[in-house]
């Protein structure tokens, strides 16, 4: 098929604020080898996109400048040596970038299927947050039946999707939120117990019932060693951001007497292959959940993608609860 030379989208004219959002024009960008040309119909809104618009959080080298790490659509171009894919496919995708467009690359491993009866827009808000915690909670965590786990900020699209996914999978789950609306939300997906973090103790209320086996984080800060306090012995603290800053004070002997655990990961540094390699776990294990319906993105809001500020300004005000979706086909 013919594809235009240029496309709509929205670019960072400076580092700042959501204001910094603004419509632009760029060149359609052609797939290279490996890589297939995404049509975009929707985008899912992310943490990260928001710290790259900021000027804190850089594109990987070779990446689009455009902010956007998720989205689905059609396949319009393959790159040599692309096997799975063909133009037509209707598909969601992970991007290193760029998904805030009219058309977008991604390298073929990073590409999955729309699950079968899931929506475009549905299906745009599952790449970036299953990818994460699927890699986190799972493959790095090794959360496994019958343990206990704990989610920070669990009317995220993160922690909505870790609440539905521990659960699922026979954990019990505790989730922290910071509105009585939003523990009702966590409840509803599946947490055990939700715990308003403005009310209540978290380390008391997670030690009480003795202790979590696994923790997801994304606070960092002091949070880091209260983390470490409510661990169960052999526990393990991921850690995937730092919302309250990276740096804490740690003492290390209670790690090495209970056998405790931190690691972490960031998903858009990582390498093509590690990333086909959890999109191949996640359709595995957990697409099939999706197209019975046992697990379901959260969806709180559609802005058209030229809203995309205001889409960022209700992110940074976190009342909302799940993913924010950009529409990009009707925007």
């Amino acid at each position: 098929m013919s594809l235009p030379e240029t496309m709509q989208a929205i670019e960072i004219t400076t580092p700042g604020g959501p204001e910094v959002l603004k419509t632009t024009t760029r060149p359609v960008p052609r797939p290279r080898t490996g890589e297939v040309l995404v049509k975009l119909a929707y985008a899912g809104l992310n943490r990260p996109d928001a710290l790259q618009r900021a000027g804190t959080y850089a594109p990987p080298k070779g990446a689009s400048d455009l902010p956007g790490l998720e989205g689905a659509g059609d396949v319009v171009a393959v790159g040599e040596g692309v096997t799975r894919w063909k133009v037509g496919d209707t598909v969601c995708a992970l991007f290193p970038g760029g998904s805030y467009a009219e058309y977008a690359t991604t390298d073929q491993g990073q590409v999955l299927p729309v699950p079968v009866g899931m929506s475009l827009r549905d299906a745009a808000c599952l790449p970036e947050t299953f990818f994460t915690v699927w890699s986190n909670v799972f493959m790095r965590g090794g959360l496994k039946d019958g343990e206990t786990f704990l989610v920070h900020g669990g009317s995220s699209g993160i922690g909505t999707t870790a609440i539905q996914l521990a659960h699922i999978f026979g954990a019990r789950v505790f989730a922290t939120a910071g509105l009585a609306e939003k523990c009702m939300a966590c409840e509803k997906l599946g947490a055990h117990r939700a715990i308003n973090y403005r009310d209540e103790d978290f380390v008391k209320v997670v030690t009480d019932a003795g202790g979590a086996d696994v923790i997801l984080d994304m606070v960092g800060g002091d949070y880091i060693k209260r983390n470490l306090r409510a661990l169960a012995e052999d526990g393990r603290l991921v850690q995937i951001a730092f919302l309250s800053g990276p740096k804490t004070e740690i003492n290390f002997a209670p790690l090495m007497m209970r056998r405790l655990t931190i690691t972490g990961s960031t998903l858009r540094p990582q390498s093509n292959a590690a990333k086909a390699a959890i999109a191949a776990e996640l359709e595995a294990k957990v697409w099939p959940l999706l197209e019975e319906g046992r697990v379901a993105p959260v969806i709180d809001s559609v802005f058209p993608v030229t809203e995309a500020a205001q889409a960022h300004a209700l992110m940074e005000r976190s009342t909302h609860i799940g993913k924010i979706v950009l529409d990009i086909e009707n925007g």
